[in-house]
């Protein structure tokens, strides 16, 4: 993007009409420096993904993620419709930019190809559907999830440890590698991660066998559902149980009575997203201006490079300012 009067982020897509180019205030126009070379266009490899165990357990997992401001952690304070982030990017110098400004930044960074990939993949995004995975000890199942939960939509995943003895309060917000396209979250306890998504305005469907279980098919999935699965062993804690709003079960015509967790993980979220299309017509429901916030997210985890760029941007802001 060149450096004109009028400086507008790209649109989500080149195709569609829907999302309105956000202008920035003239004080925030600023003429970019291209610190890209022509090669950096033609995209960087992914860089190598750390194991799910690494992702899960160290604090190095999460000690380079790139976020825009996320919404304070409030489980007292019920929301009618749940979104994570703020549109702002605070940077290390202080300065503030607006999610249409980290957009702005990094544009000239990213080919077309990728920034329409983007725009496809934010268009189709929803947390109205979350997938929680209690209690899961084998990393491979929970690397499962993850990717059938990016590949389906569902961009926000929970995790409740399976081991009292791995602490998590001080990294809430994983994602980083093969999942750094999802908002996973960490949690202590199920009891926690319950009282704070009902507080998100979530209802709370386990999956369970048993006569008081509803039929997928049965559930309106239209309306905001943390989709729990439990434990490869023991299935889903009683707390789990009783805790939730309602148990759930995904028919079944064979000799045995379960699916493995991961596949049944991808069975109630494809269900749950093409439920929501036959209801709604699309299963992605984002405002325009969340739609941008997240693709401003996208575009910080997209490369090793993104954070300097951006910190680059925003002090020829501050210079500019003063």
């Amino acid at each position: 993007m060149s450096a004109c009067k009028t400086l507008s982020c790209f649109s989500l897509s080149s195709s569609s009409s829907f999302f309105k180019p956000t202008l920035l205030h003239p004080r925030q126009r600023l003429t970019l420096t291209r610190r890209c070379s022509t090669s950096a266009l033609l995209e960087e490899p992914e860089p190598q993904s750390p194991s799910v165990q690494h992702l899960l357990t160290s604090p190095d997992g999460v000690s380079t993620l790139m976020k825009m401001d996320r919404k304070p952690l409030l489980p007292h304070e019920p929301h009618v419709r749940w979104f994570p982030y703020l549109d702002a990017y605070r940077c290390r110098n202080g300065c503030v930019l607006s999610s249409a400004e980290v957009v702005q930044a990094l544009a000239p960074c990213i080919s077309d190809d990728r920034r329409q990939r983007f725009g496809s993949v934010v268009r189709n995004r929803s947390y109205s559907v979350c997938l929680v995975v209690e209690g899961l000890c084998d990393f491979g199942n929970v690397s499962a999830t993850f990717r059938s939960a990016d590949a389906l939509g569902v961009q926000s995943v929970h995790v409740v440890s399976c081991d009292a003895n791995k602490r998590y309060k001080d990294n809430r917000h994983v994602s980083m590698g093969a999942e750094k396209w999802l908002d996973i979250e960490l949690w202590n306890s199920t009891k926690e991660c319950f009282k704070m998504l009902k507080s998100r305005g979530y209802r709370i469907a386990t999956t369970h066998v048993g006569m008081d279980a509803v039929s997928i098919h049965d559930l309106d999935w239209s309306c905001p559902t943390a989709i729990v699965v439990g434990n490869e062993n023991r299935g889903i804690s009683d707390e789990a149980l009783e805790l939730s709003d309602l148990h759930c079960s995904i028919p079944m015509a064979g000799m045995v009575d379960s699916f493995n967790v991961s596949v049944a993980a991808g069975i109630l979220m494809h269900h749950s997203v093409c439920d929501r299309i036959s209801r709604m017509g699309r299963h992605g429901d984002l405002t325009v201006e969340e739609c941008q916030i997240l693709l401003a997210e996208f575009s910080l985890r997209h490369s090793k490079s993104s954070i300097s760029i951006v910190e680059d941007y925003a002090m020829r802001k501050a210079a500019t300012l003063t």
